[in-house]
C-alpha cells in the first residue's frame, strides 16, 4: 500500500472516529406521542349532573275544615281520574262556623272560577300553537321531494310539533285540575254556614287526575282544616330534567339547545331539548368548599316514554348540552396546545422527524378537541402533552399515535 493510500485509510478513520464520537454526545430523541391534525364536525357541550322530576304534580288539600277520615291510599298506588277515592272528611257542624269561614269559602269558588278561565285560555292557545307546528312539518315534509327543505329542516319540525304536543298535554292537565278545584269549592260552599247543606254527610274527594300517589302527607285520621295538604299526586312517566349549571355556562345555552342524557342507567343515552335557562340563579357551595353562582336548565325528554320506563323521580343523569356545533371544521387534540407569548402554539411532527413550533389560532375548544383557525393544516401531526424538556428543533421518536 503506498504512503498517500495510507494517509487516506488514517484521515477517513479519524473522520469516522469523530463522527462517531459526535453522534454518541447528540442528545438522544424524545419518545413522544402524537396526534393527527384532521377534519370533522366538532360539538362543544356542558356536562353536568342532573336529576329527573315528574313534570305535572298536584297536592289535594282539605277543601273545608272537618274530621279527616284515615287515608288508605300508599306511595305508588296507581289511582285513575274521578274514581279512584283519595279521602273523605266529615264537616264541622256548620252552626260553629263563623262568617269568615263563609267569606273564605266563597272567595276559593271566585278564586277558582278565575283559574279556570285562565287555564281554558291557556289551552286554546296550546292547541292553535300545536296546529301550526302540525302544519309547518307536514309543509316541510312535502317540501323535501321538491328540493326546497332539507331533511334537517323537517327533523327541527318533527321535534318542535312533539314539544307542542306536550305543551298542550300539559295546558290540558292544568285546566282539568282547575276544573277539579272548582267543583271542590263549591261542594264546600254548599256545606258552609248555617243552613249550609248536611244532606252529603261526608264529602268525597275524588282523583282529579290519572297516575300514581307520590306521598301522602295525612295518613292518620284528623281533624283538618282548609287548605290542610293530604297527598300528593303525578305521573311518574311524566318527566323532565332539571340541571344546575355555571351562570357563566348558562348565557350560551338557548331553548331548543341538543341535551344528551347519559349515566342513568340505560343502555342507551336519552334525547331531550332545553326547553327554559330559570331566570334567577342562587348560590351553591362546590365540593371544593367554593362559592358557585349556578343556575338551573329545565329540559324535556323527547322520545318514547318505553325507552325510559325504569327511570324514576328524582333520578340522577349526567347531561350534555349542546351549545355550539359545526359538521366541518379543521381540528387538532387539545392536549397539543400551550401557552406561547400570550397566544397558543404547538409542535408539529415534521418530515424530517423533528419537533417544530407553531403559532397557531384556536377557535372553540372541548377536553379532547379544539378548532383551528389558522396555523395548522388537516393531515399534519402535532406532538400531544408536550414536556418541557421539548425545544423547537429536537429530535423525535414517536411512541405511538392517537
Amino acid at each position: 500500500m503506498s504512503k498517500r493510500v495510507r494517509q487516506i485509510v488514517l484521515v477517513l478513520a479519524a473522520a469516522a472516529i469523530v463522527a462517531a464520537l459526535a453522534y454518541a454526545f447528540l442528545p438522544a430523541p424524545l419518545e413522544v406521542d402524537v396526534g393527527t391534525v384532521s377534519r370533522g364536525p366538532l360539538v362543544v357541550t356542558v356536562d353536568e349532573d342532573g336529576k329527573t322530576r315528574i313534570r305535572e304534580r298536584y297536592i289535594v288539600s282539605a277543601p273545608l275544615a272537618g274530621r279527616l277520615e284515615r287515608v288508605g291510599l300508599r306511595p305508588g298506588d296507581r289511582i285513575e281520574a274521578g274514581r279512584t277515592l283519595l279521602a273523605a272528611i266529615e264537616p264541622s257542624d256548620a252552626e260553629l262556623l263563623d262568617e269568615r269561614a263563609v267569606a273564605a269559602a266563597e272567595a276559593r269558588v271566585g278564586g277558582t272560577q278565575a283559574a279556570l278561565g285562565q287555564a281554558g285560555v291557556a289551552v286554546q292557545r296550546a292547541v292553535a300553537e300545536l296546529e301550526f307546528a302540525q302544519a309547518e312539518h307536514r309543509r316541510l315534509s312535502e317540501a323535501v321531494g321538491a328540493g326546497s327543505s332539507t331533511a334537517r329542516e323537517v327533523e327541527v319540525a318533527a321535534l318542535v310539533e312533539q314539544l307542542k304536543t306536550q305543551e298542550r298535554d300539559s295546558a290540558v292537565y292544568a285546566r282539568d285540575i282547575a276544573k277539579f278545584e272548582l267543583e271542590q269549592a263549591q261542594a264546600a260552599l254548599l256545606r258552609t254556614g248555617p243552613g249550609g247543606d248536611r244532606r252529603g254527610g261526608r264529602m268525597e274527594i275524588a282523583a282529579p287526575v290519572s297516575g300514581r300517589v307520590l306521598r301522602v302527607f295525612q295518613e292518620s285520621a284528623a281533624v283538618v282544616t282548609p287548605g290542610t295538604p293530604l297527598l300528593e299526586l303525578g305521573d311518574p312517566s311524566d318527566l323532565e330534567v332539571e340541571v344546575d349549571i355555571l351562570t357563566t355556562d348558562a348565557v350560551e345555552v338557548q331553548p331548543g339547545a341538543a341535551v344528551s342524557l347519559e349515566g342513568w342507567g340505560g343502555e342507551h343515552p336519552l334525547a331531550a331539548v332545553v326547553r327554559l335557562v330559570e331566570p334567577s340563579a342562587f348560590t351553591k357551595i362546590s365540593s371544593l368548599g367554593v362559592e358557585e353562582q349556578r343556575v338551573n336548565v329545565i329540559a324535556d325528554l323527547v322520545g318514547p316514554a318505553t325507552d325510559r320506563a325504569n327511570l324514576g323521580d328524582n333520578y340522577r343523569v349526567e347531561a350534555r348540552i349542546v351549545v355550539w356545533e359545526r359538521p366541518q371544521v379543521v381540528k387538532c387534540p387539545t392536549g397539543a396546545l400551550f401557552r406561547d407569548e400570550g397566544g397558543w402554539a404547538v409542535f408539529v411532527a415534521a418530515g424530517d422527524g423533528r419537533a417544530m413550533r407553531r403559532a397557531v389560532k384556536i377557535g372553540r375548544r372541548t377536553d379532547l378537541e379544539a378548532e383551528v383557525l389558522g396555523g395548522l393544516e388537516a393531515g399534519e401531526r402535532v406532538v400531544v402533552h408536550p414536556g418541557d424538556t421539548l425545544r423547537d428543533g429536537a429530535r423525535l421518536r414517536v411512541r405511538a399515535g392517537l
